[in-house]
């Protein structure tokens, strides 16, 4: 007769829970996948909660206890899960301050925040290595450091340097080069045109023959936005 009550009161309590959460995120049953997504945490639940019980088999006061500790953790890890797209949310924007040659996704765009003197320093991936590179929408090219090149696998010794590019520091030699893919968050372009600098530099630089076949970027409020 006790285990039919400690029964029908895990029932009680699984219910109220369910009600609770209904009420409370009903967006969860707007498809198929959201509500199987419900039953299946309650059912996850209810296993876990009644495995416990029923192994320990406590008094009755105890056990009602036991389950309103079970409920209340249940609408906390609900409640997480439901709220975890506004956590990712909160996470990419954190990160954006931290890091901000990571940048912050959103959808199909990525932003970054300028650092001190108005610069954007991003950080992409070339042919599977992780560059950073300084925005110049005055270079015509993509335009790889020594260093970086060899990062890449380029040969220097194997480069022809014999196209001049005027920068705002005079004249320098560069050499013609392509590269494979260049991704940044979730912009990715295929056979980038760009050129390998002779002399040394702080940063490779992110010129036109990527940001130009973007579908947008724009400054706007010292933040930096990258849309494909």
């Amino acid at each position: 007769m006790r285990g039919w009550l400690l029964l029908l009161l895990a029932g009680l309590a699984l219910g109220a829970l369910l009600v609770f959460l209904v009420l409370s995120f009903p967006e969860a049953l707007d498809d198929r996948e959201g509500g199987l997504r419900l039953v299946y945490l309650v059912a996850l639940l209810a296993v876990l909660g009644s495995g416990a019980a029923w192994r320990q088999r406590p008094p009755a006061g105890q056990w009602l206890r036991q389950a309103l500790i079970w409920l209340a953790i249940g609408v906390v890890l609900v409640s997480v899960y439901a709220l975890r797209h506004d956590a990712l949310a909160l996470y990419h924007r954190l990160q954006a301050e931290l890091l901000p040659h990571r940048g912050s996704v959103a959808g199909n765009s990525v932003s970054f925040v300028a650092r001190q003197g108005g610069q954007f320093v991003i950080e992409a991936e070339v042919d599977g290595t992780s560059l950073r590179f300084l925005v110049d929408t005055g270079a015509s090219d993509v335009v790889l450091s020594p260093a970086d090149a060899e990062r890449l696998g380029f040969n220097l010794a194997k480069l022809k340097f014999d196209r001049r590019y005027a920068t705002a520091n005079g004249s320098v030699l560069g050499a013609p080069v392509r590269l494979g893919r260049v991704t940044v968050g979730p912009i990715a372009l295929e056979d980038v045109r760009a050129s390998v600098n002779q002399a040394d530099m702080k940063h490779s630089l992110l010129g036109m023959s990527f940001l130009g076949r973007l579908g947008r970027y724009e400054v706007r409020e010292g933040v930096l936005t990258l849309q494909r």
